[in-house]
């Protein structure tokens, strides 16, 4: 799995645990709806700063975003 479809998968993945909609995750991120939407679609390719970002809306530590997890990324 290429480094941005793990992103993206971990990007949703802690969104909806912490039950956040794109847009509140968004507005903690101070990004666009539309860009957190293209993010999750793989339809954005992000910088580090983005990264960065995105891991203080979501409150979790870069480097989470940035690796697979084997459980919750089991093909089904």
């Amino acid at each position: 799995m290429s480094l941005r479809e793990v992103f993206r998968k971990n990007v949703k993945s802690y969104r909806k645990k912490l039950h956040l909609t794109q847009e509140q995750l968004a507005e903690l991120s101070d990004l666009s709806t539309n860009y957190i939407g293209d993010i999750e679609r793989s339809n954005r390719k992000v910088t580090l700063d983005t990264i960065e970002k995105i891991a203080k809306g979501l409150n979790v530590e870069v480097a989470k975003l940035l690796v697979e997890d084997e459980i919750s990324h089991k093909k089904k």
